[in-house]
């Protein structure tokens, strides 16, 4: 009994100092322990469901354990061989029959879950249709009933279903937010995956690729924006004005040529990189240097976070297919008035 107290003694501590680390507080917008929509939830309900079983499995079998331990333990003075036991029908049948009927406790509401949150909503009238396209690092937002296309920020209503269609432009990736839904891959095969969630409360909530996809993986970030419907029929209209260009008709000229051959801005530009109409509002610049708002600790001006991508593209996402703008013949006082002139090209829609 000593030596096995030692031992106690000396993983109590151990077991201490897991549990403290383990137990770090999650944000709302990137934490499936704290579900903000009614997929994340059903599966969080489904996480405890399991925790709940596997704890009580664990009582059952340490109480026995434990009683076993004790009931049986050899006496002092004992020397005699134990009467040996063989197996006992009742006890075989009844520690198969639990598991069983464990598993059939977990499998019933997973499988219900499963299938209602995999419902395909493509033909669901009441439902907004997003297609999902996802590229090596940034992610492209596509509503085919409103002829919009966007970048980084996907803009939802609050309570309205959202039926995803992803596919990949390139490798395999995956699309998650944490907070509203689970993983859901974009396959390079060519095959659609298909989904739906929705958010009932406004707010933004972090979306991440969730599939090792190359050098920046890690800072495939995207973010999900519930709004209004009001605010987002306002969106939708200023999304499809027509384009705001530099009042400098000589740096107007460098945009048009050296960046709306792939990129758009409003009625203008090309679908090759990520449109930036309304780029200066957005939540982020290259989905990964948060810009700064009011009541936020973290991040920094709009400006700063552009003037940090362009002026050095490859430093901020290593391996992206930004081209350096002075690699195009910009001078750094170009690069900085497009800095500008993107980092107010802003949309009102809130």
């Amino acid at each position: 009994m000593m030596k096995q107290w030692q031992v106690a003694k000396r993983i109590l501590p151990l077991l201490a100092v897991f549990s403290l680390l383990l137990s770090a507080c999650g944000r709302e917008d990137l934490s499936v322990m704290k579900p903000q929509g009614p997929v994340a939830q059903g599966q969080y309900d489904l996480m405890k469901l399991s925790i709940a079983i596997m704890i009580v499995v664990l009582i059952i079998v340490f109480a026995i354990a434990a009683y076993v331990l004790i009931r049986f333990r050899r006496r002092a003075g004992q020397t005699e061989m134990p009467e040996q036991v063989e197996g006992n029908f009742k006890l075989e049948v009844i520690w198969t029959a639990i598991p069983l009927l464990l598993v059939i406790v977990l499998a019933v509401p997973t499988v219900q879950t499963i299938f209602a949150q995999g419902e395909d909503l493509s033909n669901d009238k009441n439902a907004l249709k997003v297609q999902v396209t996802s590229h090596q690092y940034w992610w492209e937002f596509t509503y085919p009933q409103y002829d919009v296309t966007t970048a980084q920020d996907l803009i939802i209503p609050t309570g309205t279903k959202i039926a995803f269609e992803l596919k990949t432009a390139d490798v395999l990736h995956s699309f998650w937010v944490p907070s509203l839904a689970g993983k859901m891959d974009t396959n390079p095969d060519g095959t659609l995956n298909k989904f739906s969630f929705s958010a009932p409360n406004e707010g933004v909530y972090r979306g991440k690729c969730a599939e090792l996809c190359g050098r920046s993986h890690a800072f495939m970030e995207f973010k999900v924006k519930a709004v209004s419907q009001e605010s987002f029929d306002r969106w939708v209209n200023q999304m499809k004005a027509p384009a705001v260009l530099p009042e400098d008709t000589q740096l107007a000229e460098k945009f048009k040529t050296n960046c709306l051959s792939c990129h758009a801005v409003g009625d203008q530009g090309g679908p090759v990189a990520p449109n930036l109409t309304g780029i200066g509002g957005k939540e982020s610049v290259a989905g990964i240097l948060l810009n700064s708002r009011e009541g936020q600790e973290e991040g920094s001006p709009v400006l700063d976070n552009m003037k940090e991508w362009l002026h050095d593209p490859q430093s901020v996402k290593p391996g992206n297919t930004m081209p350096n703008p002075k690699d195009l013949g910009l001078t750094d006082e170009e690069i900085d008035g497009i800095a500008e002139y993107l980092a107010n090209y802003k949309l009102d829609y809130e």
